[in-house]
Order: C-alpha cells, then sequence, then structure tokens
C-alpha cells in the first residue's frame, strides 16, 4: 500500500477535495476499520506486548528495522526543522464516523496473541497492508539517538496510546481525507512518548491562527519524521491528536472532546453522525426512529473480536421498530455468501399508499392501524467506483408489490423485481436477482446454511439485525483493488490469473469469521445482542 508523501515544511496543506461516494462508501471504511481493527491496532497503533505492559514478552507484530539508521537527529540529509503558517479552512469539518478503543490494552494482549494475525504480517497481506510504515515503527530509539530503548512502535503502542482513544474521520468540503487519532486525558504516560518522539522526530510544522470557522487561538502542529514517514502530531493540555495531515490533526484539536465511556464488556465502539452525510442516511435514520448516538459495540474475547450488538437511544413519540426473528424464508432467500446483510422489523401503515404514508410520517409514524413489514438488504460492495452496484430490497408482504413498484419507480438506478420465497426481490441487476432466486430454490447455499451459531442469532428475536461475512468482504474487496489497479478496461483486458499472493491473501481472507450485531427494541432503546461464527 502506498501511501500519499507529505508537504515539505514551509509549503500549505493542498486544499482537501470534496466528498467523494456519499455515506455508503464512507461507512463501509469504517466498517472495515472496524473488521480489521487487531490488524490496524496491532501492526500500526497497538503493537506488541513489553514489560511496560505486564505479563509476559510476545513476538513483534513488526520486526526491528536492521541496518544503519533511518533517521536522527545526526542523518544527514534531513530538512530543516521549519514552522509554517497554515491556511486555516474556512468551515468546520463536523466528526462523521469515529471508532472508539475503550481497552488498548485489552485489545493489544488479544491481537499480541491472535494466531492468525501473527501469521498474516509475515506474508505479502501482512506487510502490504503495513507497507511503508514498517520502517517507521521499526526504527529504535537506538537509531534515532533517543533517551528510549526497543522499538518506535513499543514506545507508540505501550505508552503514547496507552491511554482510550478514538479515530475519527471527519466530514464537509474543508476534511482531509486522514482519519485523527485524538487521546483524550492523557496520561503521564502518553506526554511521556510524546515528548520522548518529539524530542527526536521533530522536523518543524505548523502554526493556526484560528480553528476551521471559528474560535481564535494558537494551534501549533509538528510534523515528525522517522524513515522517511511522516505523522502529525499535536497536544493540548486536554488531549493528544495524530494524523497523517494537518489539517485532520487541527480539525482534531478543534473538534467537541469525546467522552470514551462504555460498558464494560465493550471494548471498540463505531459511531456515526447522520447529519454529516446526505438524504439517504437521514432518512434511513428518521424512518427507523434511530436517534443520534447509535454505536456499533465489539467486544475482546480471548484473542478474538466478537459482536456485542447495536445500541442507541430511539426518536421520542416514534415506534417505528418491532420485535421478531428473522424468518426462514427470508434466510432461504439470501445468498450464504452474501458480504453485508441489514435487515429491520419495520412498522408501516397497512396500506402504503402514498396518502397514507404522509399522513403517517406527519403523525409521526404512531397514530393509525399499522403492519409491521420485515425487510432486509443484501448489498456486495465493491472495491472500485466503477463497478456497477450489486444489492437488493428483499420484502415479506407480496401484497405490497404494487404499491412498492410506484415507491421505487424514482431516481436514476432501474430496479428489476421477482417474487421468490414469499418476499417481494427488488434488484440492481438481473444477474443480482438471479442470484436471489438461486438462493431460494436451494441451487446455491442460503443462509440456512451458514454455521449453526449464525443461523441461531438471525432466528432470534431483534429489531435491526446487521450481519458482516468479513472473509467474503474482504476478499472481495481484494480482489476488486488488484484489478483496478491493473487497469482493467477496453485496452487492458481482465488478467487470465492473479499472482499467486493475491490469491493467498484471498484464501486468507476468507477464513475469517461472520460478525453478526442486533438490536432490540425496549423502551425507548436499542438494547444491543452479538453472534457470529
Amino acid at each position: 500500500m502506498t501511501s500519499p508523501s507529505s508537504p515539505p515544511p514551509g509549503t500549505p496543506p493542498p486544499a482537501a477535495p470534496p466528498p467523494k461516494g456519499g455515506a455508503p462508501k464512507a461507512l463501509l471504511i469504517a466498517l472495515v476499520a472496524v473488521l480489521v481493527v487487531g490488524a490496524f491496532v496491532g501492526a500500526f497503533i497497538l503493537g506488541r506486548r513489553s514489560g511496560m505492559s505486564g505479563g509476559g514478552g510476545g513476538a513483534p507484530l513488526v520486526s526491528e528495522r536492521q541496518g544503519p539508521p533511518s533517521a536522527g537527529a545526526e542523518v544527514e540529509g534531513l530538512p530543516d526543522a521549519q514552522v509554517a503558517t497554515m491556511e486555516v479552512p474556512g468551515s468546520a469539518a463536523p466528526p462523521a464516523i469515529w471508532v472508539d478503543v475503550h481497552h488498548p490494552g485489552k485489545v493489544r494482549e488479544a491481537m499480541a496473541g491472535n494466531a492468525w494475525l501473527k501469521e498474516q504480517l509475515g506474508k505479502p497481506l501482512g506487510q502490504g497492508f503495513v507497507g511503508g510504515w514498517a520502517a517507521f515503527l521499526g526504527s529504535t530509539g537506538e537509531d534515532l539517538k533517543a533517551q528510549f530503548k526497543g522499538a518506535v512502535l513499543d514506545l507508540v503502542a505501550n505508552q503514547l496510546l496507552d491511554a482510550p482513544f478514538r479515530m475519527v474521520w471527519f466530514a464537509g468540503d474543508a476534511r482531509a481525507s486522514t482519519p485523527a487519532v485524538i487521546i483524550p486525558k492523557p496520561g503521564t504516560a502518553s506526554t511521556s512518548a510524546f515528548e520522548a518522539l518529539d524530542g527526536v522526530a521533530n522536523r518543524g510544522g505548523m502554526t493556526a491562527s484560528s480553528c476551521p470557522g471559528g474560535t481564535a487561538g494558537t494551534y501549533e502542529m509538528k510534523r515528525w519524521l522517522v524513515a522517511e514517514q511522516t505523522l502529525w502530531a499535536a497536544r493540548m493540555e486536554d488531549r493528544l491528536v495524530l494524523a497523517r495531515h494537518p489539517v485532520a490533526v487541527l480539525h482534531g484539536l478543534c473538534a467537541e472532546l469525546p467522552e470514551l465511556e462504555a460498558p464494560g464488556t465493550v471494548d471498540v465502539e463505531l459511531g456515526y453522525d447522520s447529519e454529516a452525510y446526505g438524504r439517504e442516511v437521514q432518512l434511513l435514520s428518521h424512518v427507523l426512529g434511530l436517534a443520534p448516538g447509535t454505536r456499533l459495540q465489539f467486544g475482546v474475547e480471548g484473542n478474538k473480536l466478537v459482536g456485542r450488538g447495536i445500541a442507541g437511544p430511539l426518536l421520542e413519540g416514534a415506534a417505528r421498530l418491532d420485535s421478531a426473528p428473522l424468518s426462514d424464508d427470508l434466510l432461504k432467500l439470501v445468498p450464504e455468501e452474501t458480504p453485508v446483510l441489514l435487515a429491520v422489523q419495520l412498522k408501516l401503515p397497512e396500506s402504503l399508499g402514498e396518502g397514507s404514508l404522509n399522513d403517517y410520517w406527519k403523525g409521526g409514524g404512531g397514530k393509525g392501524a399499522t403492519r409491521t413489514r420485515q425487510v432486509a438488504l443484501v448489498w456486495t460492495p465493491r472495491g472500485d467506483s466503477a463497478l456497477p452496484v450489486e444489492m437488493a430490497v428483499l420484502w415479506n408482504r407480496t401484497e405490497d408489490e404494487g404499491a412498492l413498484k410506484g415507491l421505487f419507480s424514482g431516481g436514476y438506478n432501474r430496479l428489476v423485481t421477482g417474487t421468490f420465497c414469499n418476499h417481494v426481490v427488488m434488484a440492481s441487476s438481473d444477474a443480482e436477482l438471479e442470484r436471489l432466486r438461486k438462493a431460494c430454490e436451494g441451487k446455491t447455499p442460503n443462509m440456512l446454511n451458514a454455521a449453526g451459531p449464525v443461523v441461531a442469532g438471525l432466528r432470534a428475536p431483534t429489531s435491526v439485525a446487521f450481519g458482516v461475512n468479513t472473509g467474503r468482504l474482504l476478499s472481495g474487496l481484494t480482489m476488486d483493488g488488484f484489478l483496478s489497479e491493473s487497469r482493467v478496461g477496453r485496452n487492458a483486458p481482465i488478467p487470465k490469473s492473479v499472482p499467486p499472493e493475491i490469491e493467498a491473501a484471498r484464501r486468507d481472507l476468507e477464513s475469517l469469521p461472520y460478525l453478526g450485531l442486533r438490536g432490540t427494541v425496549q423502551g425507548d432503546s436499542l438494547v444491543p445482542g452479538g453472534f457470529g461464527s
């Protein structure tokens, strides 16, 4: 994986590009960040165990760099430590998606003991994931002529990021494309590690005279350079911020400080702000009656990341979700290899005519006779924006077919429809419709053929169910990425075969488990529950 080069000191950062792809792509990025948090945290952030974190040794996730120093105060050819003035973006970029790591030590220990992760970091899959950061993280205090010993990875893992932290992506026209890591309430270990790295890796930086579009003040972003890799960092009394881009650091300094609190069994959470996206995500949240604060929760059991469920408050006075198991008809219709499944038990008016729906929404969704519809979305995310959308909506009440055709007749995307397994199916393509038909008829495996714990989890009473086949998802994205980089097109046909390392990476990824999350309405909130293979 190739990282973009950082601007030299004295050069203002380039203007951040406008958002691309809308909410689904951004949500997918954050979801994948959670699903591979073991690899990311293990290889880049949380690192390996050491005496300072307690317990025994454990094999390193990134080997220490061998050979002559790659960076340090006395290495010739390093740029001068200059400080430039940043051109502050004119508008603030609100947090859009974030991943909270509540118990870094627990996650770190799990990653250090995960045999699959250890094996992959020695293969092309892991090496490509870590990329140029291996030299950065593997550089030692001796290389840098620093006062600390061991690899930079150990210092970052066991001290700098020893406290709970948030990895956040910002939205808006002024956002940077990389996330920022915010460490609220840094302790002595975090501040000491910050000072140790700043003392040997500081190569100047930037200052800003205000927050984006707001509060005046003096904000300093430091540029750390180790092994030709740049990391931007900043420190305030109440937080530390790290990012690959100085604009992301500034947004992290100016963002409202998060309160990182969660139940004891929850170690990692993913949250989002629907207002930061387009109408689709806002409408979905409104239809489901989800109030701000909805979170996907994960925990660590042994050396594995497992789903804990979907939690969050519901809109006041809106009873739009019911609770019921997913039917066998629905599970029979969903192909077993489906990467992403979202299913809801949605209360709607008895009739779906335009007038009745308008009256229903105007009344807050709580007046008049209603009937619960079981609605599911099956989605195959693609790793190349040029590839066609692969998704379908499954609707369990066939009597609604005429009304649904009217409701979904607008827009630019043509849907093809069919009726299988007592469901109305609206698919993005004929191929997707055929895939679902074969699953319904038992010609290909469906969700009833999935692992027993997965089937049991989907059959449990639920209001919102979210399942991710991590192996299929990441394997497919890997292949899409390889083909897109191969410049497949009219003048560059699809390769007849892929390199052995790509096939090996796909096979290894396909061994990853199924992660399932559900939220069940209880009073004015969703009670979380998790399942998986």
